[in-house]
């Protein structure tokens, strides 16, 4: 068992008046700590370029790649329909990596292969240090996708699932006889779900807590903030406190990733600045974890930017480095035991 630590040195933050109606804010917060292998040094912060520290790996929690066209002429086509208008194939993301110092990443099937994962699953075959995949669940109604799950889990080594509640059928919800099934699968197999919450988190609020109700041993990973953004009416404050009150599921992450969604700022999405140490009071720093949203994100702000937007959202709401470190790789790190530590030799 882990250990939290309390951290006596944090600045209390005071509370914005938009949020200060969210009961579950509490100062100061608690952290977890565990050793770590780390990787190479990149003179990034001054603070560990004065000590002679190693930075800690950084690891991309949300990323998508998908065919370019000519892969997808040859070898692996694009569902009919969802042919992306972006440069996504795994060459861009590791050009990209490399230049924001990126260690490794957890790659989600893409949309635009559907329920075809061959692409996603040459990518973690070629580079099987670098990434771990993410794929999509087939809520189908024969029930076929809770084979395709464990297959994918089982033979092609993806380590999570993503659970699209806008692909079951139609009038249909993910607390299902077939979504339930395929929520225990994974919780069976190790792989924890992610859920995508487009259209608003108290939409499918119900169900996501019917579900780590009933499975307590499936992780969950909610999404872009379940795309919560900082509310500004009693709608939007209703579903970040739910967001918030989540944490009292154990099992429950949260990514802050695809920061561009969710704020309502332009880069550097200043008034995240609020939301992030307000997540790590609730969650602690060891369940939130960073992700870019690649490449949609190039288009936004850049890859290399949506890395660097972090540390200065954490910097703007006075969280120590050490949750830093966990919201950027060690969170995720640990949740995945075992990947990426080839990374750090």
């Amino acid at each position: 068992m882990i250990a939290a630590v309390r951290v006596n040195s944090l600045k209390p933050l005071t509370c914005t008046p938009f949020l200060s109606s969210v009961n579950s804010f509490k100062c100061p917060w608690s952290f977890v700590s565990i050793p770590t292998k780390h990787s190479r040094l990149r003179p990034l912060l001054s603070q560990m370029a004065a000590t002679g520290e190693v930075e800690p790996q950084v690891i991309d929690s949300h990323l998508h790649v998908w065919a370019s066209p000519q892969e997808a002429e040859e070898k692996y086509p694009y569902f009919p329909g969802q042919e992306p208008s972006l440069t996504g194939h795994v060459e861009f993301l590791l050009e990209c990596m490399e230049e924001a110092g990126v260690d490794g990443a957890l790659i989600v099937q893409p949309i635009n292969h559907k329920f075809d994962h061959s692409y996603v699953t040459s990518v973690l075959k070629k580079f099987p240090s670098t990434f771990v995949g993410c794929c999509l669940a087939n809520p189908a109604e024969d029930g076929s996708g809770i084979k395709h799950l464990e297959d994918l889990v089982l033979k092609d080594g993806y380590r999570a699932v993503r659970f699209n509640p806008y692909l079951w059928p139609s009038g249909e919800k993910m607390t299902n006889e077939i979504g339930k099934a395929l929520f225990s699968k994974a919780g069976e197999l190790g792989v924890p779900v992610g859920f995508m919450c487009m259209k608003g988190l108290l939409l499918h609020l119900q169900e996501i807590e019917e579900l780590c109700t009933e499975f307590p041993s499936t992780v969950v990973l909610l999404d872009h903030l379940a795309f919560c953004k900082p509310p500004k009416n009693d709608e939007e404050r209703r579903g970040y406190s739910e967001l918030l009150k989540l944490s009292r599921f154990p099992q429950v992450y949260v990514k802050f990733s695809a920061l561009f969604r969710v704020s309502r700022n332009p880069y550097p999405y200043e008034d995240l600045s609020y939301v992030l140490p307000q997540l790590v009071s609730s969650y602690g720093a060891h369940r939130i974890m960073w992700g870019s949203d690649f490449p949609y994100v190039v288009a936004e702000c850049g890859y290399k930017e949506a890395r660097e937007a972090v540390s200065h959202l954490a910097k703007q709401g006075h969280l120590p480095s050490s949750a830093t470190e966990w919201i950027m790789g060690k969170t995720i790190m640990q949740l995945f035991d075992g990947k990426w530590s080839s990374v750090a030799n």
